[in-house]
């Protein structure tokens, strides 16, 4: 009989049973993690595309802080080369800290320039000047700037004096002068004030001026309310073209043999390198290079090894100035840009310099002396220029606006005298010469120069004073319809606030409204006091007055077509007049407690007093920065009147008037007595306290 293997052997001999492994489900498996992947990356597509299309993300910025967590090699973003100094392929570069110099001013007596913008502003430093460098420059236009305003460019014009109807400009009034200085001291300004060198200041290079005039918010033009013709500015055209004199057609259109010659040789290429330099041309051009891509150090260095290599070498010493100059304005160092000055006056005095040298060099010169404010420097340096180039008009020019900014009106009148003698048709010589003539008073024989300089649209007329000066001299002649027309071509150039307003010093979006009420303005509290105090005020008034010493000065500043107008002056530019507050001590004690006033560096507080058949030509003041107040004190019952843009006013005793003086006013006293007013300026109300602390004084 057979026997039965034990059940355990069995087992042994019979595999166990395992599961089947189906195909099928291990692609269902790897299809599910693949749909997945799919999935993942189809919702972070369309995330991007929501971020992208939403713009939920400023990607420039994420890019410019990857740059500055992974920028490598120091250029501000992250690139090949950075991954490259990652991978080990490229050295880091190491970033040399530079300790700026501390800035200093030239010249602390002269008045501080600070361009509003506040405005900004305007026109050019020394006009008509473009800095002749040969092909190595690259010209750099400047900034400008309070202007309506820049202003504007003379850049002369456009600092912080006052200008009324003779457009003259107040630089640092004596406390018993009037606010409305001579014409010499209207022109004296910026050109003629030490500047810092600030981003928004410093000017490497002039360039001719090309202003284009800002957007303008069109105004109404105000309905006429019976005032004479005199007193009512015409309709405005869209045309911009300045007027044409109905007389004769001006010659400054005419093409002249010196303006052709002088545009032909412009077109020359200089000549800024003498045989010797042509020799070394390569380690020059090597080290202008440097300088053109903002090297600064490394390109001073060169040109002052190729100085001390070649000291008889022109063009390398003109290099190394170029250098100093440019790291005058990278540190805002005055001692370094006054190396570079020094250093363009031994460029000219090198035997063997070319002449095209010879007149960069110097005119950089005399600009960069200019900025500094070292006025009589600069027209040293202009009247060598001069000798040695006496056929060059443009130079002339500027020479005779270099003796204008130093007061030396009768000078800049030869100088002008000259040109026109050579070049009857120089635009800028007739503005400049028209400008002289009214200064003097010359009011008729100022309006041919001033009328064709304009109409000759040469660079450097398209200038605000201009306007104003022909513009008020019209006036004055009786001619208001071509007045308004020359402001109205003011207005759209740019140069205007409007035909109304033809302030020059201005910040811009000023509330602009030629009256005001004590609730508009929000100095209630100083109008309830003077009004609450206008005895006190009156009788302190009376006393200087009564008095024989003189204290009310006349005003001299051609403002009167008749009669007589004294002023007593308490505060000027925001500076107390210690010993005439002597005199009324209870007027100026009232006034300590409204700085909107007493601080007001574009103003005055003082008392005015005008005699019977007395008439003020129309007049605008200097700025939209301030308004000013009226408390009448002695008032006739009738025949005083002031009339601000087309509506008229009268003054009553113990009561204020306000009004915005930088749009068009004028006065008739007619009574049988004397009218004694006092005068507040204050800031207007929507400056900040940040700009009235910047804006500098008129």
């Amino acid at each position: 009989m057979g026997h039965k293997k034990p059940a355990r052997s069995q087992a042994k001999k019979e595999p166990q049973a395992v599961p089947a492994v189906n195909k099928s489900t291990k692609k269902a498996e790897g299809n599910s993690i693949f749909s997945w992947l799919i999935v993942l990356a189809l919702l972070g597509a369309w995330i991007s595309v929501a971020f992208v299309w939403f713009d939920l993300v400023e990607y420039n910025s994420v890019v410019g802080t990857l740059g500055g967590l992974y920028d490598a090699d120091g250029d501000g973003d992250f690139d090949v080369e950075d991954a490259k100094v990652l991978l080990g392929l490229k050295e880091k570069a190491v970033a040399v800290e530079t300790r700026e110099a501390p800035y200093t001013r030239a010249d602390a007596s002269v008045n501080q320039k600070t361009e509003e913008v506040l405005a900004g502003e305007s026109q050019r430093e020394t006009e008509s000047e473009v800095r002749d460098k040969g092909p190595e420059t690259v010209p750099v236009t400047s900034v400008h700037e309070d202007k309506a305003a820049q202003a504007s460019d003379f850049l002369s014009f456009d600092s912080y004096e006052n200008i009324d109807s003779t457009g003259e400009l107040v630089v640092e009034a004596l406390p018993e002068k009037t606010l409305e200085l001579s014409a010499t001291e209207r022109y004296q300004g910026e050109e003629s004030v030490p500047v810092q060198l600030e981003e928004n200041n410093y000017k490497p290079e002039v360039t001719p001026e090309s202003k284009a005039p800002p957007e303008k918010k069109v105004e109404p033009e105000p309905t006429a309310e019976s005032v004479p013709l005199t007193q009512t500015a015409p309709e405005t055209t869209p045309e911009t073209s300045a007027p044409q004199d109905s007389s004769e057609p001006s010659p400054g259109h005419e093409s002249t043999p010196e303006v052709t010659t002088e545009t032909e040789a412009k077109k020359k290429k200089p000549k800024f390198f003498n045989k010797f330099d042509k020799t070394i041309k390569a380690e020059v051009n090597a080290a202008e290079k440097l300088r053109k891509k903002g090297k600064v150090e490394e390109a001073l260095r060169a040109f002052e090894a190729l100085v001390q290599k070649f000291p008889q070498s022109p063009r390398s010493r003109y290099g190394k100035a170029q250098a100093e100059d440019d790291m005058a304005e990278k540190l805002r160092s005055n001692e370094m840009l006054l190396k570079a000055v020094n250093t363009y006056k031994e460029v000219a005095d090198l035997p063997d310099t070319p002449a095209d040298l010879i007149k960069a060099a110097l005119k950089r010169c005399a600009d960069r002396q200019q900025f500094l404010g070292r006025t009589r420097g600069s027209l040293a340096t202009l009247e060598k220029l001069v000798q040695i180039f006496p056929e060059d008009i443009t130079l002339k020019n500027d020479l005779g606006v270099a003796h204008l900014l130093i007061g030396d009106n009768n000078g800049a009148k030869q100088i002008y005298e000259e040109v026109l003698a050579m070049a009857p048709n120089d635009g800028f010589a007739q503005v400049h010469y028209g400008f002289i003539l009214k200064s003097e008073n010359k009011i008729a024989e100022s309006i041919p120069y001033l009328r064709e300089g304009l109409q000759s649209g040469e660079p450097g007329t398209d200038d605000g004073r201009f306007y104003f000066h022909l513009g008020d001299a019209l006036q004055r002649m009786g001619d208001a319809n071509e007045a308004y027309e020359w402001y109205e071509t003011g207005y759209q150039h740019g140069h205007f606030t409007s035909v109304w307003q033809r302030s020059l010093y201005n910040v811009p979006g000023l509330r602009a409204q030629p009256w005001w009420t004590a609730k508009e303005t929000g100095y209630t509290d100083l109008v309830r006091m003077l009004e609450r105090n206008w005895m006190t005020i009156r009788d302190e008034a009376l006393a200087v007055l009564d008095s024989s010493r003189g204290l009310f000065l006349p005003e001299d500043e051609n403002l009167r077509e008749t009669g007589n107008w004294g002023q007593f002056t308490l505060w000027q530019q925001g500076r107390k007049v210690g010993t005439s507050c002597q005199s009324v001590p209870k007027t100026c004690a009232f006034l300590e407690r409204y700085p909107e006033a007493t601080t007001c560096k574009r103003g005055q507080i003082k008392f005015s007093v005008m005699q019977p058949g007395t008439h003020v030509w129309p007049h605008t003041g200097p700025t939209n920065c301030r308004l000013r107040m009226h408390l009448g004190l002695v008032i006739p019952r009738t025949g005083c009147r002031i009339r601000c843009t087309n509506q008229s006013r009268e003054w009553e005793e113990g009561k204020v008037l306000i009004f915005d003086d930088s749009f068009e006013h004028e006065v008739w006293q007619e009574a049988d007595s004397y009218r004694l007013i006092f005068i507040v300026d204050v800031w207007h109300p929507e400056l900040s306290q940040s700009q009235r602390h910047a804006l500098s004084p008129i």
